[in-house]
């Protein structure tokens, strides 16, 4: 697909993943509508886009809130006349044992990692079926397929994740409209740091690397679609 001066929103965009994937598509022509809480990191983002001529706009957005979702993908609409491509890469880790973790650290969880998501996709796709075209990338976690301590409602999350991508792929394929998961293993973002405080840092994923995989996916020819990536730390064991 040529991403010229296709639009795409990126949840989490004020770091990490997101940050990678915003940069990396606005250098395609991309118009990216940059999404997070955090304002200053979000304008860092911009930053850098504008730097190269890039075209973005910023959202500040609490995904765990269905009101500013709705708000931003209207915004969205009215800033640049419709939705090419959703990135939902936003989400939160809290870790703690299974057996007493606060129902309270769970909701948080939920409604960021998985009620976010599935609000966000219905929003985008108001705005992909009428058009007939559009791509929603969902990026999940390795949590899927391997379990780790203390990560349980995060691991419940990103299962979730799985369950709407593959509900969505089969609703809206006749409409053009194509979905996919891209899974990672432990990326060198705060996040991972957090979840995976034993791995030296010199061994996890870059955040480009990520991004590129997002832009491999998107620049496949129209005979092609690839449903689910998973992408591991060389230095983790093979499957």
């Amino acid at each position: 697909m040529d991403l010229n001066n296709k639009i795409v929103i990126v949840t989490g965009a004020s770091k990490g993943i997101g940050r990678s994937i915003s940069i990396l598509l606005a250098r395609q022509g991309v118009k990216v509508v940059l999404v997070a809480r955090n304002i200053e990191n979000l304008k860092e983002t911009q930053n850098i886009i504008t730097s190269f001529n890039g075209t973005s706009i910023t959202v500040p957005t609490d995904i765990s809130k269905v009101n500013e979702i709705i708000k931003l993908f209207k915004r969205t609409k009215k800033e640049f006349g419709g939705l090419d491509i959703l990135i939902n890469n936003a989400a939160l880790v809290i870790k703690g044992k299974f057996v007493d973790f606060p129902t309270d650290d769970y909701d948080k969880i939920m409604n960021i990692n998985l009620k976010g998501v599935f609000i966000c996709c219905q929003q985008a796709l108001k705005i992909m079926i009428p058009q007939k075209s559009g791509f929603i990338i969902n990026i999940g976690s390795n949590a899927v397929f391997r379990n780790y301590p203390e990560d349980g409602a995060y691991t419940a999350s990103k299962h979730g994740m799985v369950g709407i991508t593959k509900t969505i792929a089969n609703e809206v394929q006749d409409f053009g409209i194509h979905t996919a998961l891209v899974h990672p293993g432990a990326v060198d973002t705060g996040m991972s740091l957090l979840s995976r405080p034993d791995l030296d840092r010199s061994v996890l994923i870059p955040p480009e690397d990520i991004a590129q995989t997002v832009l491999y996916m998107l620049q496949l020819s129209d005979s092609s679609w690839v449903d689910e990536i998973y992408i591991r730390r060389r230095a983790a064991k093979p499957f």
